[in-house]
């Protein structure tokens, strides 16, 4: 992925999971229209998204994402990555559950292939080897061009890519899991170490720990008055420990300490390119101060330091 041409104009990943949840469709629409003409080509999105709102069924994203593809005839011109199984269910992966939730993503993004399909997140009911035929045969259809998972672990992952190999169908070349600043242990060690080996592309997801590496929230007072408690509240223990080296680098560089942290997230050994999301076209602003900024050596040490 990280070497297809139009991937490498502009090295983000739009998230998607804001539309048609915190972003309406025209919202949404002008979001999409201001990263596409700053060279950006890659959307990331999911069947789940977004579910979780009261009404919402799951596929809110996928729909306003393919409304948008077709509005505007860019489809040949995009990357678009989607995801099935969010919540981990067993037999979420089956081969036939599958490619049944597949094709109604297809439907939803108005488009017979996707660029990058994932397993969202990985269950242990239905066996490796069938998860890597199903998810192979997606691609000999040529429906998928390429597989992904996300949420996995070191050891699931290589098991996946074993099962994949020795039924010679198609590797799981790119992985999605949580990592930024505040929360490392999504991508540890063993993993990173494993993704540089066998040539796995990551993009991680939460650059910006929902929104809290911005620096708008300093106290649990801020959770109230900007509303967002639920998501923020488990990364302040550890973040309030970055905020202060994160503001310190910040003013040394004079960008904002959210392009800090994803320019941080981007300099990463086996990231390929972050994961962020946008809710209004303004906050794009910061992503593309994010691309635009290269930390020293010793600044993005003394930023690796804050999870010491």
């Amino acid at each position: 992925m990280s070497d297809h041409p139009s991937f490498g104009g502009l090295p983000i990943v739009l998230g998607g999971n804001v539309f048609g949840f915190t972003a309406d469709e025209d919202t949404s629409f002008a979001v999409l229209d201001r990263f596409y003409e700053a060279g950006g080509r890659m959307v990331d999105t999911a069947q789940g998204y977004s579910d979780w709102v009261p009404g919402h069924v799951g596929g809110e994203s996928e729909a306003v994402i393919g409304k948008w593809l077709t509005s505007r005839g860019l489809r040949s011109e995009m990357l678009i990555a989607t995801k099935t199984g969010m919540h981990g269910k067993p037999g979420d992966l089956a081969p036939a559950k599958v490619r049944a939730e597949l094709e109604k993503s297809l439907e939803r993004l108005q488009t017979d292939y996707v660029d990058l399909y994932y397993a969202h997140r990985d269950e242990e009911l239905t066996p490796q080897d069938e998860v890597a035929a199903g998810f192979g045969a997606l691609v000999a259809a040529g429906k998928v061009r390429e597989l992904g998972a996300s949420n996995y672990s070191a050891a699931r992952l290589r098991s996946l890519k074993q099962a994949a190999e020795a039924a010679g169908s198609a590797r799981f070349t790119v992985l999605q899991n949580e990592y930024n600043l505040v929360v490392r242990s999504g991508f540890d060690a063993d993993l990173q170490a494993y993704c540089e080996e066998a040539g796995i592309a990551h993009f991680p997801w939460f650059g910006l720990a929902a929104g809290f590496l911005t620096g708008k929230y300093r106290t649990r007072e801020d959770l109230e008055k900007h509303n967002r408690g639920g998501s923020i509240e488990r990364f302040f223990d550890e973040g309030l420990k970055v905020l202060p080296v994160l503001d310190e680098v910040a003013a040394e560089t004079g960008d904002r300490p959210g392009a800090v942290a994803l320019a941080w997230l981007a300099a990463q050994p086996g990231i390929t390119a972050p994961i962020a999301s946008a809710s209004k076209p303004e906050q794009l602003d910061l992503h593309f101060e994010a691309v635009n900024l290269t930390l020293s050596e010793e600044q993005i040490a003394r930023l690796t330091a804050t999870a010491a």
